[in-house]
């Protein structure tokens, strides 16, 4: 494993609140959080940058878990950094380019590790506008919820809110000790326009303007489907692939 992936997957060990391995994309895949076509769909975006946010009402919906597994669709070359004080002075200051994701471990208010709420949320989220990729998760369980905790309890302006061009919510159904999780809804923009439902689970497909690039969406999801078997993919193992499968596409 190289120092850059080392890295890369240090800073997601930061989000790790609950111990034990961390999940990846194709462990998701086999618990059915997501599908294939979903997954593609979030690689296709995320590797060219999107912003995103997951959300969830529940604690331990796995809202962290799905954020986490996809960051590892970063683009190459893109630096993970948690949204610390630190960071968000760095980066009002400077241009990141395409070079830097600022990872919110959650809004919230409480006293946590890279938790974001007020004046420090309407920070991160200007930060956008200076070129960084944005990945944050929140107690939400819909984009009108998600949209009150944002711009209305912490007067972050629509347009900042609208950068995260993905919105995932998350559904927990089942007992405490037998539970399952999916990706439930997910919502997009243009970074302009207000956010359109794209997916819902069990309608099938993807409807609306979901911002499909179709040639590059095929290959995302030969990707995923030519790698979502049952042998265990670590973290560190699916940000190998995922960066071997974006230089191939480059080259």
């Amino acid at each position: 494993m190289d120092d850059a992936i080392r890295r890369h997957c240090m800073e997601l060990e930061r989000c790790n609140q609950r111990g034990g391995r961390m999940l990846s994309v194709f462990d998701l895949l086999a618990a059915g959080t997501l599908d294939v076509d979903l997954a593609a769909y979030f690689l296709m975006h995320i590797s060219r940058g999107t912003s995103f946010m997951i959300g969830a009402n529940p604690g331990g919906a796995g809202k962290t878990t799905v954020m986490c597994a996809l960051l590892n669709f970063v683009p190459a070359g893109t630096v993970l950094a948690a949204a610390t004080d630190d960071a968000l002075r760095r980066y009002s200051r400077e241009e990141a380019g395409d070079r830097t994701c600022l990872i919110c471990h959650e809004i919230g208010a409480g006293p946590y590790f890279a938790y974001l709420w007020g004046e420090s949320l309407r920070r991160y989220c200007a930060l956008s506008a200076n070129g960084c990729m944005l990945a944050t998760n929140l107690h939400a369980d819909d984009i009108d919820e998600a949209h009150m905790q944002v711009c209305v309890e912490n007067d972050v302006p629509h347009a900042h809110f609208t950068a995260f061009r993905l919105l995932a919510f998350m559904r927990v159904e089942g007992g405490w000790h037998v539970s399952h999780r999916r990706v439930e809804r997910v919502y997009a923009s243009n970074g302009t326009e207000p956010h359109q439902l794209v997916y819902a689970h069990g309608r099938g497909g993807f409807s609306g303007d979901a911002g499909l690039d179709r040639a590059w969406f095929r290959e995302c999801r030969d990707f995923v489907a030519r790698n979502a078997d049952r042998a265990v993919k670590t973290v560190e193992k699916t940000r190998r692939l995922v960066l071997d499968f974006l230089a191939a596409c480059d080259g």
